[in-house]
């Protein structure tokens, strides 16, 4: 199954950075505003959603769906919501961070909503990597400086962290301070990441 692309409005200044993420079999969906990065990316559309309140509705010949103003689901949670329904899995972010920090937060959940209908989201940004880690453990190669591991979701346990400068084992994370903030693969390795319960937000910095 292809890889779904979702571009939002959110700033994309390191273009350079996010390019490399992107596959030529991707089904992209561009998100109102989000539309103004196709270009910069070297992509075409297969969809466009929203609900034209930061930009023009562009009347292009590509599959449109106008969005009402006031509803209950950003443009982003419809096209999150729109392509799970159409099969995809596998999700992509851009332009989800940045600018409005309500939006920003809105964006980190969507990654909490595919993940609970069984998808696998990942959002980048002009620093970063995000995901979402729970039971299934996940790594950071050290060709990354930095990651951090948050709990956005209440608490998670059982964390245990190898291969990094500072490591842990059967640890708790809590919304309420931020214990999982910058840490480092070791030179050489690759980071490995476990949680017991629960589900972190993992970040890992370019």
């Amino acid at each position: 199954m292809k890889r779904c692309v979702i571009l939002g409005g959110a700033p994309i200044e390191n273009v350079a950075a996010v390019r490399p993420y992107l596959r030529p079999d991707d089904f992209v969906i561009a998100c109102d505003s989000g539309l103004r990065h196709a270009d910069a990316l070297g992509l075409t559309p297969d969809l466009i959603v929203g609900d034209f309140d930061s930009a023009d509705n562009p009347n292009l010949p590509i599959e449109t769906i106008v969005l009402p103003r006031e509803k209950d689901d950003t443009d982003t949670v419809f096209a999150a919501k729109e392509a799970l329904s159409r099969g995809f899995s596998d999700f992509l972010l851009l332009g989800a961070v940045g600018g409005r920090l309500d939006h920003t937060l809105g964006n980190i959940a969507v990654l909490l909503m595919l993940h609970a209908q069984g998808a696998h989201g990942v959002l980048v940004d002009d620093h970063s990597e995000m995901e979402v880690v729970c039971q299934k453990p996940a790594t950071v190669p050290d060709t990354f400086a930095y990651f951090s591991l948050l709990a956005v979701d209440g608490d998670a346990s059982g964390v245990t962290v190898k291969h990094a400068k500072y490591p842990l084992a059967g640890a708790t994370i809590t919304p309420a301070y931020p214990y999982g903030v910058s840490n480092e693969p070791l030179p050489g390795q690759t980071a490995e990441i476990s949680v017991g319960a629960g589900r972190l937000l993992l970040i890992k910095v370019f």
